[in-house]
């Protein structure tokens, strides 16, 4: 009788550590919040954005900073493409290195970019 007690609470242990972990809520580990609908309508209008759509993803960037939470990926690299159409390659080449560093999967890609975006300047250079 004693076993049988004994089993029971075993098993009843056993269902409560398996209800309390799933239970568990782990964080997210990006912040997406409304990165992929901004995303999807600057492509939807051609590329043209407005500022505000910069202003609001460095405000995401901030509070992705300020929770812990890390920028989903493609983040930096769209926001990048923002900057250069606001004429800042500058800001474009930081996030671009930014996002292949947090990315290693997204170097080929980055690095073209970067390829594209230093090519005027040597062909601005006298031979």
């Amino acid at each position: 009788m004693k076993r049988l007690t004994l089993t029971r609470s075993l098993v009843l242990a056993a269902c409560l550590a398996a209800i309390t972990g799933c239970a568990t809520r782990t964080p997210p580990l990006y912040l997406w919040q409304t990165f992929p609908k901004m995303q999807y309508d600057t492509l939807q209008q051609s590329g043209n954005f407005s500022p505000e759509h910069v202003q609001a993803m460095e405000a995401q960037a901030e509070r992705a900073k300020a929770s812990g939470a890390l920028l989903p990926p493609g983040f930096r690299a769209h926001l990048g493409m923002l900057k250069l159409s606001s004429g800042d390659s500058d800001s474009a080449r930081r996030l671009w290195q930014a996002e292949k560093s947090a990315f290693p999967e997204s170097s080929p890609y980055m690095d073209q970019l970067l390829k594209r975006l230093d090519a005027p300047a040597k062909q601005d250079k006298p031979a």
